[in-house]
Parts: C-alpha cells; structure tokens; sequence
C-alpha cells in the first residue's frame, strides 16, 4: 500500500494505491495526518481507485481522518472508490460522516 499526497490550494489529496488492512494503515495514517497537521486543508480527498482491497481497517482510516478534520473545521470526501469497496463503506455508514463521491473520468 502507498499513500501520495497532492495539496492544492485549500483541499489535501490522499491518492491510495494497494491493499489497506491493519499492516499498511498505521503508516498511511500517520502520513495523512502529519500533512493535515502542517497544512490545515479544509478538505481532505481519500481517492481510493487504486484500491484493491480493504478490510475493517480501512474504515478506521476513513474515521480517524473525519474526526482530525471536524477538529481543524474540514470535511472528508471518499473519492472513486472500486464497486466492492464502496459496498463496505455504505454497509458501515461511512456515508454518513463522509461524502462518498463516484465519478470516474473518461479519456478522450
């Protein structure tokens, strides 16, 4: 698993490559968190299409990052995420303290 991290003007991007289970989120975590810390975005983009796989984890993530976010006055938004991701993710309720967005580009 690996975690890039893009700002761009107010929003921190967290583009997430890989499988996210209880060996690869501590470190994605603390990353996320640290660029959170320094750069105070108002919105944090988790871009989960390169994700292949999630377990509980993952949600713990997606938790943890809403609940540092309420604190600086932000908001979370779970971009792109695979169909079988997204099933997890509405199943937990994620929905409700994240925006789940799922649009997907098209080349030209």
């Amino acid at each position: 698993m690996a975690v890039e991290l893009l700002t761009k003007e107010q929003t921190l991007i967290a583009v997430l490559t890989g499988e996210i289970d209880h060996h690869s989120a501590r470190s994605i975590r603390t990353e996320i968190d640290d660029t959170i810390e320094t750069v105070q975005p108002t919105t944090l983009v988790l871009d989960f299409s390169g994700v292949t796989f999630m377990d509980s984890s993952g949600i713990g993530l997606i938790m943890g990052r809403h609940r540092l976010m309420e604190i600086v006055g932000g908001e979370v938004i779970i971009q792109n995420p695979p169909l079988h991701i997204q099933r997890v993710m509405r199943l937990s309720g994620i929905e409700r303290i994240a925006h789940i967005r799922t649009e997907r580009s098209v080349d030209a």
